[in-house]
């Protein structure tokens, strides 16, 4: 661009903007329409950016190098498409020790079971609703499960050997049994019909997917075996890699030494499954991307309203500033600079109306997210597409209105009242 078209064009949006100063109302209209269509697309994806972020947080609050060795997957299916996870036979508590001991891997290994999920804890006059879940582990579970221990303690050796009545429990449990200024630790509560000392409390987890992380206490394997676990139990072996880079390594290795541990022979099947710790959240953010597009088709449809009514306004303003096209053409104007004109015009408030539109999106879309617990989100990739639409709105909007008042006859627009 030379610089007779840079001052053309600069003289053109002088112009627009000119116009659109003297017609302040119908200009915030125009931009109103298109600010509506702009704040549908921007606010419905920056909302499923927010809750993309949200489920992997959520979900990979285990960590990122941890997978859990199960006789079955994880019974979760999302969509038609979804297939039943296969079962296979238990895995006993021999196995899982053989394996803890035999797994050379560095990494930090971990043996647990589910004692109960429907449990009622209680002290006192305090008790919670039968819906805690108690785990029966050993020491190195909270690193393998992303747990962490903010007042007291976790299980020394002796106690987890011989299956001493000792409780770690969640945060929102403490809440419910010990509540105002009372220390948790150090008392004594029961769990079902047996009692158990208070050593710890573990850091709040959030209950936002609805997974009740809060609501959950964990006991010495041991002793769980004890009380809680039938013949038929199966137990899950966690591990932590060192890394993430040593996460591959340390499948492969689990593999092979579960498999001469169950005594799975060359060329068969694995009869057990290996679940990472952040399968489910991205089968849950693989899911969301036909939502995104869902959101996006609704928004272009949106944007299309917004363009046809941008049209029809620039149509009117054409109409009512026939005599100044007249008296432009008069003094000189060519086709070209009219044409111009109510196209840079059109693009101006296009452009305008989208930013106020990108701001609002921006806005209810973060909303959405910390609704859910997600995390400020600025969505530079759908503000940069919200600006190019806009601009393609523009001229798609005003390209025969433009074309329309270049074709005006001078002297007829002189005419016109």
């Amino acid at each position: 661009m030379n610089k007779k078209h840079y001052q053309l064009l600069l003289e053109n949006i002088k112009v627009a903007l000119g116009a659109i100063r003297s017609q302040w109302l119908r200009a915030i209209l125009s931009m109103l329409i298109i600010a509506i269509g702009i704040t549908a697309l921007v606010g419905i994806l920056t909302s499923i950016d927010g809750i993309k972020g949200s489920i992997t947080s959520n979900f990979t609050s285990m960590g990122a190098n941890t997978f859990t060795i199960r006789n079955r997957g994880t019974n979760i299916r999302i969509g038609k498409g979804g297939k039943k996870p296969k079962r296979y036979s238990r895995v006993t508590y021999r196995e899982a020790v053989s394996f803890k001991e035999s797994f050379v891997f560095p990494a930090n290994v971990s043996v647990s079971a589910v004692a109960s999920f429907a449990a009622t804890l209680k002290h006192a006059s305090e008790k919670t609703q039968p819906n805690v879940n108690v785990v029966g582990c050993d020491r190195n579970y909270f690193g393998a499960s992303g747990y962490e221990i903010t007042i007291g303690r976790n299980f020394t050796e002796m106690e987890e050997r011989f299956g001493t009545p000792v409780i770690l429990i969640g945060s929102e449990i403490e809440k419910i049994l010990f509540p105002g200024t009372i220390e948790a630790v150090g008392k004594e509560i029961a769990v079902g019909a047996h009692k158990y000392k208070v050593i710890g409390v573990l850091a709040e987890k959030g209950s936002s997917m609805s997974f009740g992380g809060d609501k959950t206490c964990m006991i010495p394997l041991t002793n769980a075996r004890q009380h809680f676990l039938r013949r038929s139990t199966s137990f899950a072996i966690s591990v932590l890699a060192d890394n993430v880079v040593s996460l591959e390594s340390a499948i492969s290795e689990a593999t092979g030494t579960f498999r001469v541990v169950r005594g799975v022979r060359a060329g068969e099947e694995n009869n057990f499954e290996i679940v990472r710790s952040d399968n489910l959240s991205k089968m849950l953010v693989d899911n969301l991307y036909e939502v995104q597009i869902a959101g996006f088709m609704i928004g272009i449809i949106t944007l299309m309203g917004a363009a046809i009514g941008l049209m029809n306004i620039m149509l009117v303003s054409v109409t009512e500033r026939t005599r100044e096209v007249g008296v432009r053409k008069a003094l000189g104007a060519t086709k070209a600079f009219i044409r111009l004109q109510f196209l840079v015009e059109a693009i101006t408030i296009s452009i305008l109306g989208g930013l106020f539109g990108i701001v609002f999106g921006i806005l209810i879309g973060n909303g959405v997210s910390a609704m859910i617990g997600g995390g400020f989100i600025i969505p530079w990739l759908w503000i940069t597409v919200g600006v190019i639409i806009c601009f393609v709105v523009g001229v798609i909007s005003g390209i025969y209105p433009a074309i329309k008042a270049s074709n005006l006859d001078p002297i007829e627009s002189l005419r016109f009242e």
